[in-house]
């Protein structure tokens, strides 16, 4: 459970990094879409792990890779923009976010699930 603190330097790394990506990083993702989904910070506010979505998803693996060989340039970006708020810059972990890709599995599973009609409620009155 995140204290009230994680959450909310979490909400603020979530918005800062997603203006990053739109103005300052967009030649490392190659004109993708990307989408912070979501900033988990540690207790200590020292790790900050970013689930990131990209849109067209084509080439996921290649542009998370390009994004954390260029952590270090990120990161700097963020400090420019929460340094008054954050005594300490948390270090960037970046993975992908495959919730979409879950629940779209998981549709798929129930979808497929055949399920016979519930028993009627005579018979069950006979044995008794």
């Amino acid at each position: 459970m995140e204290s009230k603190r994680q959450q909310k330097v979490g909400r603020q790394i979530q918005k800062d990094l997603g203006e990053i990506f739109q103005q300052d990083a967009q030649h490392l993702v190659n004109g993708s879409f990307v989408t912070i989904t979501a900033v988990r910070v540690s207790p200590d506010l020292g790790i900050a792990r970013a689930y990131l979505s990209f849109l067209p998803d084509k080439n996921k693996g290649f542009l998370l890779e390009t994004i954390k060989e260029n952590t270090k340039f990120i990161r700097q970006k963020l400090a420019e923009r929460v340094r008054h708020q954050l005594r300490i810059v948390p270090h960037l972990q970046f993975y992908i976010d495959d919730t979409a890709e879950y629940a779209a599995k998981m549709d798929l599973l129930f979808a497929d699930l055949v399920i016979p009609p519930a028993q009627p409620d005579d018979e069950e009155e006979e044995k008794n």
